[in-house]
């Protein structure tokens, strides 16, 4: 355990780096007590950024200034990119524990050392982007990171790799994909599916909302956010059960009916899967 910055509201603070290939991995897991703010570290390098976990009561963002909120809408698995020389803050009104993992390097020594021709898109910040393949890898980094006994460092390296082709090249064109809902459909979607919840929302009430065939809301749903409409309202619900295991001493039965499960059974096998672990262990480990 390292010694906390000054952080307001920061309980705690655990960090491991490792390094391959000139970049520098941070994993980190924070333990707070309702808002932060802080200054992200590490402005003479490019970053990179993803929030692997976080249970509260508002989603966390990126700030290019301090005072003023990020632009950009949530969306899941999304990244943040800043490059080297620009201020960053991190902010959340109420948040109880967060991990994440920021990789930090010299763009123009990574893409040589991966041999990559175009670093046009190191210049220019981008928060709350989305690209599967890239929130697959920085998963996979974040796993190598939190294994202290990994041997081969081959596997880091490849994964670095990996990481820096796919980065570089979202600076260019890329085949037009499935179209996305307007920035007016989406905030309208994800109000009505929240103002619902834990109540299930069927794809052709969505759908008939923005006059759409449920084929193509499904597809523009999935474009615009990253996930299906089952799914988002699914982790959605993950989410929130979260939450209340951090902040209340519910019964799992309780949080069950509270999040739309059947029950403490149905609950507990949703939560593995999308978690890793029961809610009686992601409980206990964060309440020690």
């Amino acid at each position: 355990m390292q010694s906390a910055p000054h952080i307001e509201n920061l309980i705690g603070i655990h960090s491991i780096t490792r390094g391959w290939g000139g970049v520098s991995a941070l994993l980190t897991d924070f333990t707070c007590s309702g808002r932060v703010m802080y200054e992200v570290p590490h402005q003479a390098h490019t970053r990179v950024g993803m929030i692997l976990d976080e249970a509260g009561e508002h989603r966390s963002e990126l700030r290019l200034k301090r005072t003023v909120a990020c632009s950009v809408d949530y969306r899941p698995k999304q990244m943040n990119f800043v490059p080297a020389g620009m201020d960053i803050w991190g902010f959340s009104a109420d948040i109880r524990y967060a991990r994440d993992i920021r990789l930090s390097f010299d763009a123009e020594a990574l893409a040589a050392y991966c041999h990559v021709g175009n670093t046009e898109i190191a210049s220019v910040p981008d928060l709350r982007f989305s690209d599967e393949r890239l929130s697959t890898l920085l998963r996979l980094i974040g796993e190598a990171v939190a294994d202290e006994e990994a041997g081969d460092p081959l596997y880091g390296e490849g994964l670095i790799t990996a990481f820096a082709a796919r980065f570089f090249a979202r600076g260019k064109a890329v085949a037009r994909g499935p179209s996305r809902l307007s920035p007016v459909q989406l905030r309208r979607a994800i109000g009505y599916l929240e103002a619902r919840m834990p109540l299930r929302v069927d794809l052709a009430t969505l759908a008939s909302q923005a006059g759409l065939s449920p084929y193509h809301y499904s597809r523009a749903f999935k474009a615009s956010t990253g996930l299906a409409p089952y799914q988002w309202q699914l982790r959605w619900r993950i989410q929130r059960a979260q939450r209340l295991l951090l902040t209340t001493s519910a019964s799992l039965d309780s949080i069950a009916e509270a999040t739309g499960f059947a029950d403490a059974v149905h609950l507990g096998r949703t939560f593995r899967k999308l978690v890793g672990a029961t809610p009686a262990a992601w409980r206990r480990d964060r309440r020690a």
